[in-house]
């Protein structure tokens, strides 16, 4: 037998191999694995859609913190995976301004991961220190003109997605306010509260009851448009700062090479959970917001969060 009859031979065999397993699927338990710890959105993310998932599919869903370099261990872990649909990613922005940040990472996003379904996003919210005496968006940026350097913002760290929309917003506005990095969001609300600081882009979640108490004054949201959690407002855009979108998202992916019938039935899956009105009620009780769509939308939602954060870091000289 000629080797390419051979070699097509075993083609066709594995591609049966696949196919079966692909229907057997599945047959155990999946793993879910966040790059968070417990208790944060992207955790809280993964409990609600994966618990539904996991009913539909007839198979408990697992979810697994493996914290640590802003979800990079995580993803790193779950490229080297087996490509069976046994262990998944909780994939989020923070890995696309990682991979801007760092190009040399021990994995590549783009290709090392097939797309799933966008899962879950929540508001990032500009708040201020009461005591900085600003009311708009537009105060902010008067007062950061007109007193260069001496406005300070928290981040939960360099390079982190609340780092990145400050970046943004700095780039945007042509304003020089001082970043502060710290180790988490906690960190940056104690100093915001006590005043060492005046400013910080936040999860809404983090927030929202220092707002409503009166003790941080909330100025825009940086969605691309108004947050249903908070309709009165204004998205950064309607402030006067064009293009300062900066959206925190989560989604589902798998190793790439998994087989395209296990990703349509997680697909599937993922669409059926985030139309459940349980899922979507449970997510709004967290300040989280379910979205879904296809693998294709979610490829090309990636995409194009690579390109916005690409600039921002070369625009910040952050890359490594």
């Amino acid at each position: 037998m000629k080797k390419t009859t051979i070699a097509a031979a075993l083609l066709v065999c594995a591609a049966a191999l696949s196919s079966a397993r692909a229907q057997d699927y599945p047959n155990a338990p999946i793993h879910l694995i966040s790059g968070f710890p417990a208790g944060t959105t992207a955790d809280i993310s993964a409990r609600v859609v994966g618990a539904k998932m996991g009913a539909i599919l007839g198979q408990q869903i697992v979810v697994e913190n493996k914290g640590g370099a802003a979800s990079s261990i995580a993803a790193a872990y779950v490229a080297r995976a087996p490509k069976d649909g046994y262990t998944l990613f909780v994939s989020s922005a923070a890995n696309m301004i990682n991979a801007a940040v760092n190009p040399n990472l021990n994995f590549d996003i783009m290709k090392d991961f097939t797309p799933i379904a966008l899962m879950t996003s929540t508001p990032t919210v500009l708040v201020v220190s009461p005591e900085l005496g600003v009311k708009t968006v537009k105060d902010l940026i008067a007062l950061a003109q007109a007193k260069p350097g001496t406005i300070s913002f928290g981040s939960s760290g360099v390079g982190s997605s609340t780092h990145l929309a400050l970046e943004l917003f700095k780039s945007l506005a042509h304003v020089d306010i001082t970043h502060i990095p710290y180790t988490g969001s906690p960190q940056v609300v104690t100093d915001l509260l006590a005043g060492r600081i005046q400013g910080y882009f936040s999860p809404a979640s983090t927030v929202v009851g220092h707002v409503a108490a009166g003790k941080l004054v909330a100025l825009g949201v940086t969605d691309p448009k108004r947050s249903g959690f908070y309709p009165d407002l204004p998205t950064m855009i309607e402030s006067g700062v064009p293009d300062c979108v900066s959206v925190l998202w989560f989604g589902i992916s798998a190793p790439a090479g998994t087989p395209q019938p296990i990703i349509d039935k997680l697909s599937k899956a993922a669409t059926e959970a985030l139309k459940s009105s349980e899922v979507v009620q449970s997510l709004h009780k967290q300040t989280v917001e379910a979205l879904g769509g296809s693998p294709a939308d979610f490829r090309k939602h990636m995409e194009d969060e690579q390109k916005r954060w690409s600039a921002v870091v070369d625009h910040a000289k952050l890359r490594k």
